[in-house]
């Protein structure tokens, strides 16, 4: 809901409780001009961050992380009311966010600073170096999921590779990113380089075309090509994490248990709001039976509002029930659950879907919810074949024994989990990010600081050569001498 806020002056709306519908918070829709001040905000304080170099934005960053810690209690209590997680994974999410704020703070020098690189041997006389300098603003837009650990994925990299940053989260989690921004001007006071913009999608709209020096978006592939439609006339790079249809492949040899507790977490885990969430199970044909009928044993002891929160967008439920509809439709089966599970604001329990056809939406499009669809396959190979068949390439999982790695390698994936699900978010050193429909562009380890910079390139001279050739000084001799050596140093 809207209204015009105390100075007449811009709309506000409410952020709201998704179990009980209590007001969180009211918030203004920042307009165009609103939002083009605040990137010519963080563009006048980008320079001062920017001088202080990676040994000086150390400290001040790790300070950022000594300042959420110490109010891990407020900012779970906050995600759980405004984006309805149970505590667990609230917690679970702050984890990974603090990890990947500290890591950004204490690699950034190491992977970003000036290095010195081989000249080659016709250049021998160049001292030559490579450097990575930062944009200068980026603006992010983060998503509702996962409204601390996603959006820090491009804020901490981008402040520790020197860039200010204006942040617009979800029209549905203002408070939480609010909660980001006050804790950042308590640790690091005297450096607006963190600026809140709040509003709905007009907001994120004219961050796109405000100024910014690149884009950071999270969110559906729909909204994404928007985004980069806005982006192109000015140029304006982006980094586009959005949805995937991730798939769990299991081998005959696979610990059939192990693999069921993981599908299952990878499928409920934040009521399956997760981008990299387990939404298919592939279980080859001898343990298919063993792994469905365990599955149906624990999915049945999994409970909505204690094992996983509730949908936080209200429109999603719509696109969970049509998927179940969908699979029942075309001669699927609900082993757990069914359309009678979703009740808003939850899915009751999970749902298990069996024997789904492949061209279902359940299977084709990407659900968001705690729903897992189960088919048997031949053997593993097959399961990464069906895996393949998406337009998505997030991420994924393989559960084997023998050839996991082989398996792993062949998924058309950016990140897979061998024996295991939803690791690679939580290993700061590795790059996140997905292929296809799942976008482009990377957050999280040196790939994620380098994605917030521009490689600069410099060559010094330190002696004259005597081959000189890049000069109009040059004679017919030299010429021929060029010939010579490269036809030599190209003919080994």
């Amino acid at each position: 809901m809207t209204a015009i806020d105390d100075t007449g002056t811009l709309p506000r709306f409410a952020s709201l409780d998704p179990v009980s519908g209590e007001e969180i918070g009211s918030f203004p829709v920042d307009d165009e001009r609103t939002v083009r001040e605040k990137v010519a905000r963080a563009r006048r304080a980008s320079g001062a961050w920017e001088r202080l170099g990676h040994s000086g934005r150390r400290p001040l960053l790790l300070a950022w992380r000594r300042v959420m810690a110490r109010r891990l209690p407020e900012i779970i209590t906050l995600m759980e009311r405004e984006n309805g997680k149970v505590k667990a994974d609230a917690l679970i999410e702050m984890t990974a966010a603090l990890t990947h704020l500290d890591w950004a703070a204490r690699h950034s020098r190491k992977v970003l600073g000036r290095r010195r690189v081989p000249s080659g041997l016709l250049m021998a006389n160049q001292y030559a170096t490579v450097e990575y300098r930062p944009f200068g603003v980026i603006g992010v837009i983060g998503p509702w999921n996962y409204p601390v650990h996603t959006p820090l994925g491009s804020i901490a990299y981008a402040l520790a590779a020197g860039n200010a940053v204006v942040f617009k989260p979800s029209e549905y989690t203002p408070a939480i990113g609010a909660w980001l921004a006050d804790t950042f001007a308590e640790a690091v006071p005297g450096h607006e380089v963190l600026i809140l913009a709040t509003g709905d999608g007009r907001t994120g709209a004219a961050l796109c075309t405000a100024g910014a020096d690149k884009i950071a978006f999270t969110g559906s592939a729909r909204t994404g090509a928007r985004v980069l439609a806005s982006c192109a006339p000015s140029l304006t790079p982006t980094l586009l994490e959005l949805g995937g249809k991730d798939a769990l492949v299991v081998a005959a040899d696979a610990d059939v248990d192990a693999a069921v507790e993981s599908a299952l977490w990878g499928a409920c885990s934040n009521a399956g709001q997760s981008c990299a969430g387990i939404e298919r199970v592939y279980v080859a044909a001898p343990v298919y039976e063993r792994f469905l009928a365990r599955c149906v044993e624990r999915a049945q002891e999994l409970r909505a509002g204690t094992d996983f929160g509730p949908v936080t967008m209200p429109g999603q439920l719509d696109v969970i029930r049509r998927h179940i509809d969908d699979a029942l439709a075309r001669g699927g089966r609900a082993v757990v659950g069914g359309p009678e599970s979703v009740r808003p604001p939850y899915v009751h329990g999970p749902v298990v879907l069996a024997d789904v056809p492949e061209d279902s939406a359940a299977v084709r499009e990407e659900t968001f919810g705690p729903v897992l669809v189960v088919n048997r396959v031949a053997d593993a190979e097959e399961g990464v074949a069906r895996a393949n068949d998406s337009a998505y390439g997030l991420g994924g999982a393989v559960f084997a024994r023998r050839d996991a790695r082989r398996l792993a390698e062949r998924m058309r994936t950016g990140m897979v989990s061998v024996n295991d699900v939803l690791s690679f978010p939580a290993v700061p050193s590795l790059p996140f990010g997905g292929r296809g429909a799942s976008g482009f562009g990377r957050i999280h380890g040196p790939d994620g600081l380098r994605e917030f910079t521009v490689p600069k390139a410099v060559t010094r001279k330190l002696f004259d050569v005597p081959l000189a050739v890049s000069t109009y000084a040059r004679g017919a001799k030299d010429m021929q001498r060029l010939q010579r050596l490269v036809t030599f140093l190209n003919s080994r």
